[in-house]
């Protein structure tokens, strides 16, 4: 990730997409921070031209992970994450490794970014909201 918005970040977490278990992709994922401005889930596709999607953390409000058998049998499965990011509604880290744990990483990051926001979130209208 060699682009400048992108420096002086900590990379929380990082995995491409596999075939057969293995990082043989140019689906790549990162989890970055940078400190005490943001917090970012990123998505690079591509080796020649690129196509780089992000959604801050905050705007997160849904996780689901799915695991099919060919999946489970090497360790990896696609986190779905379902945000308020008008340009980017819905993500999925396709084919990582531990789906589950990603999740709960994303789950703890996201509460620690809010916190630092101070912005609540209720279960109003049928939905996550902030309030």
């Amino acid at each position: 990730m060699a682009v400048k918005a992108y420096e002086d970040v900590d990379i929380l977490w990082k995995d491409r997409k596999r075939w057969c278990g293995l990082p043989l992709s140019f689906t790549r994922y990162r989890i970055i921070r940078k400190p005490g401005k943001w917090l970012k889930l990123i998505s690079d596709v591509g080796l020649l031209k690129s196509e780089v999607n992000e959604i801050n953390l905050f705007r997160i409000d849904d996780l689901q992970v799915y695991q099919s058998l060919t999946n489970k049998f090497w360790g990896t499965g696609t986190v779905i994450v379902y945000s308020k990011d008008q340009n980017m509604p819905k993500l999925e880290l396709k084919r990582i490794k531990d789906p589950y744990r990603v999740r709960n990483l994303l789950t703890e990051l996201l509460e620690e970014d809010r916190a630092a926001r101070h912005l609540v979130v209720g279960e109003m209208h049928g939905g996550m909201g902030m309030m």
